[in-house]
């Protein structure tokens, strides 16, 4: 590649640039060298920033007749490699740079973030080149984490869970022991399963893999706990206020004390308070009930009340 020129000023940093035309460039489809050359044709592309300046490279490439006669390919344009990429406006180090941050930050932090280091691309345009990633190779973990997530409505789905890096693996809809148990044949390894109560996991962990040890998460434990000592304190309800120490009558809080302290700890009753005396004062001034609603923003019927 050849720089013709390079022109900086207070917005961009602009480069022009040529491929050699003496050089053989590689068919994008079946790879045989060819130095016949078509056309030429100009591709814009952009790159991180430089000193703080967008950076602008105006390439001029060559489209080439690909050599080899079987190769359905006609024409090709050539590609630089580490600079151009097909169908891409920005370098491949842009790209990876806003691949990261999307992953790191998603769309709105992502597209601040890239404002910041001035690079313009907006939220949407963020979240699309996350959406193009290529996700990780899947590995079976040793200790799976299997739950159900709601949808709509009545539809539920399945998700699969890395228990040690607590990394999501896969999800599907539905909620079927047959589905579970296909999974776990086809990712044999899983030791450890950890699932809720459900008899349609057990099933399926049981079918899929039957030597993996299930037990339950923290969270479906403390949820279990709370609901059985629910339903035995609801069962005893007669019998807990004979096992509270007797109270006497001067200790004992009036309902209407009672009434006013849960009211006072909580936001809107220290919203309702202050609402209340600012009604009270200037009521306290004769002044009529429609012009203290108008001056606190309120409607009549709630300052008469």
């Amino acid at each position: 590649m050849q720089v013709v020129s390079v022109e900086v000023s207070d917005a961009v940093v602009a480069v022009r640039a040529r491929t050699r035309s003496g050089e053989p460039a590689g068919c994008t489809k079946c790879g045989q060298l060819s130095e016949w050359c078509r056309s030429r044709y100009a591709r814009r592309l952009v790159d991180v920033t430089l000193a703080g300046r967008p950076l602008r490279i105006d390439l001029s490439v060559r489209r080439l007749y690909c050599e080899n006669t079987t190769c359905p390919r006609t024409t090709f344009a050539e590609q630089v490699p580490g600079l151009t990429v097909r169908y891409q406006r920005r370098t491949p180090r842009l790209q990876r740079l806003v691949e990261d941050i999307g992953v790191v930050l998603a769309g709105r932090g992502g597209s601040r973030m890239l404002r910041i280091l001035n690079i313009r691309l907006s939220r949407v345009a963020v979240l699309s080149q996350l959406m193009r990633v290529s996700l990780p190779p899947l590995v079976t973990p040793r200790v799976l984490g299997v739950d159900d997530f709601a949808l709509h409505g009545g539809t539920y789905g399945t998700l699969l869970v890395d228990a040690t890096t607590r990394l999501p693996l896969t999800l599907w809809e539905g909620r079927e022991a047959e589905q579970l148990g296909r999974w776990l044949r086809e990712h044999p390894g899983v030791e450890v399963a950890c699932r809720d109560g459900s008899l349609t996991y057990r099933q399926g962990i049981t079918a899929g893999a039957p030597e993996a040890v299930q037990v339950s998460d923290r969270f479906h434990l403390w949820q279990g706990l709370s609901r059985r000592v629910q339903d035995i304190a609801s069962a005893h309800r007669d019998c807990l206020p004979a096992a509270l120490p007797p109270v006497s009558e001067d200790d004992r809080p009036s309902a209407e004390e009672t009434t006013e302290n849960a009211v006072a700890s909580s936001r809107a009753g220290r919203h309702a308070q202050s609402l209340f005396e600012a009604v009270q004062a200037l009521t306290r001034t004769g002044r009529s009930h429609s012009s203290v609603a108008r001056e606190l923003g309120l409607d009549r019927r709630t300052v008469g009340k």
